[in-house]
């Protein structure tokens, strides 16, 4: 480990631990936590994962990238203010932002203090924190970060699209077709989730989590059950394990075939996003067959699974994957032998692999650009160790790139659906939650990457406390910069290649 990560852990565990499980949390005091800021400004080796609050209190989640160590840290924001991390770690700044927003505690010394969800037209603010204040002002204008030069223009697009899509707002300042900056402004899906789940029991709140970002439905609701779990001590039944990974594979599957088909679409090439389509519908429907709903929504809570596998089930899916493995290496020998479509698509939106690692970026956008993290294999869960997964990584970090990580994530998917039908336990499908105190944090690697969930209970086993974390958070940033010194034209082709989730950042 590197001299300056060791301090910089060292730092975090002279905390007074906060008994979270399994990864353990570190109180700090402002002092030290402004010593910890300083600390990562010089780090290199832990990455920040989240930054989130409750009233008066704000966490943090680290990553020991050489150990595969998870740790949390706290502080206590003493008349609503705390040292900001976002000058050690730009990931912060938007999880700032939303912290203002949400919970009303300042950061001394951000990087950007403007809002992030609140618009201006709730009815009070900081919504979250122990006095919420009214709210009579009128809404602001939003504020963008200006561009010097000559002949810049911009071009405002959305919050409302020409499509079928989620709202956000994306300020381009351009010269001439060449973009210098864009900035993408959200909250516009903002749902109050957080807000929502306070007071429930897990079983009553994971309804929420199946609904952060429907894509990704199976991936947050896992997340969600595995934090509830481990604040409450219980393990699920090894079927509901399985049965979890079989759900999230799929998931992982129709998403990418989606994403693949609409990277052909968005570069003119139509064919390939037909056919993409196509069997993108033949395995929503398998899973439909299998478990009562496209996108398995709602059936994986607290405990375990809601429902076994339906009779017939497993033959609808592995007839729906048999399709799918044959057409898979066609399609992709047709995206490698069309001269327009590499031309569209290999050097467009590159990311340098320093700005990836100072992110922390997971799931196809980090493995595109030589970052392999996947909480699949490190720091791990079950049943994944015993499937042996393999994880493709790429360095060039463009938008061809994430198309093949895609593609290669497509087949080993594929791969372990097939072994987990084949070897599927017997036995019970859920526990029972008892009722009491405790504090847990769950990680799954979704399609877009890990989605990280915390959760505290109180004394009757009701949510205190919860922070649902998307990948998107830490990937939106990399979108605003791949697009940097590309053609406007090449935006949409940008935007889906990264395919970030709106509502899950949103909240």
């Amino acid at each position: 480990m590197a001299p300056d990560a060791a301090a910089a852990l060292g730092r975090i565990r002279a905390g007074a631990p906060q008994h979270a499980r399994p990864y353990e949390r570190y109180l700090l005091t402002p002092t030290a936590w402004a010593a910890l800021a300083e600390a990562l400004a010089v780090d290199r080796g832990l990455a920040l994962l989240s930054l989130w609050a409750e009233p008066a209190m704000v966490h943090a989640a680290f990553l020991a990238e050489e150990e595969g160590e998870i740790l949390l840290a706290s502080c206590p924001a003493q008349g609503g203010h705390y040292p900001a991390l976002s000058p050690a770690r730009p990931g912060a700044v938007r999880f700032e932002r939303m912290i203002r927003d949400l919970w009303g505690l300042v950061a001394e010394g951000a990087e950007d203090s403007r809002p992030w969800l609140d618009h201006g037209h709730w009815g009070v603010t900081g919504p979250l924190s122990n006095n919420p204040a009214p709210n009579a002002l009128p809404p602001p204008q939003p504020e963008f970060l200006a561009v010097e030069g000559e002949g810049v223009h911009q071009i405002a697009v959305g919050p409302v699209h020409a499509a079928v899509i989620e709202p956000g707002h994306f300020r381009f300042h351009v010269q001439g077709e060449t973009v210098a900056r864009l900035e993408v402004r959200l909250g516009y899906a903002h749902k109050g989730t957080i807000g929502l789940m306070l007071g429930k029991s897990p079983r009553a709140a994971a309804r929420y989590m199946a609904r952060l970002s429907g894509d990704s439905t199976v991936a947050h609701s896992w997340a969600f059950a595995m934090a509830a779990e481990a604040a409450l001590g219980v393990v699920p039944p090894p079927r509901a394990l399985a049965l979890r990974a079989l759900m999230a594979e799929l998931e992982r599957i129709h998403n990418h075939l989606n994403d693949w088909g609409f990277a052909c679409n968005d570069s003119a090439f139509a064919f390939p996003h037909a056919r993409c389509g196509a069997l993108r519908e033949a395995v929503l429907r398998a899973s439909a067959a299998a478990f009562g709903h496209r996108l398995m929504m709602d059936r994986v809570v607290p405990g375990g699974v809601a429902q076994d596998l339906a009779p017939g089930g497993a033959e609808a899916i592995l007839a729906a994957l048999e399709v799918a493995a044959a057409e898979i290496p066609v399609l992709l020998q047709i995206y490698e032998n069309h001269a327009s479509l590499a031309d569209r698509v290999v050097g467009t939106g590159s990311l340098a692999a320093a700005l990836v690692a100072r992110f922390a970026a997971g799931g196809f956008i980090g493995r595109a650009t030589g970052r392999g993290f996947d909480a699949r294999r490190l720091p791990g869960y079950a049943p994944y160790a015993d499937l042996e997964v393999a994880v493709p990584v790429l360095p060039q970090g463009d938008v061809d790139a994430r198309i093949r990580i895609r593609i290669a994530e497509l087949q080993e998917s594929i791969r372990l659906v097939r072994g987990l039908l084949k070897t599927l336990p017997d036995g019970e499908l859920a526990v029972p939650l008892p009722q009491r105190a405790g504090e847990g944090v769950g990680m799954v690697e979704g399609f877009r990457g890990e989605c990280l969930h915390w959760l505290a209970l109180d004394d009757g086993g009701l949510i205190r406390g919860a922070f649902p974390r998307d990948p998107s958070w830490l990937q939106w940033p990399l979108l605003e910069a791949a697009i940097e010194n590309n053609i406007v034209a090449d935006f949409p082709l940008c935007n889906k290649s990264f395919n970030c989730s709106y509502s899950g950042v949103d909240l």
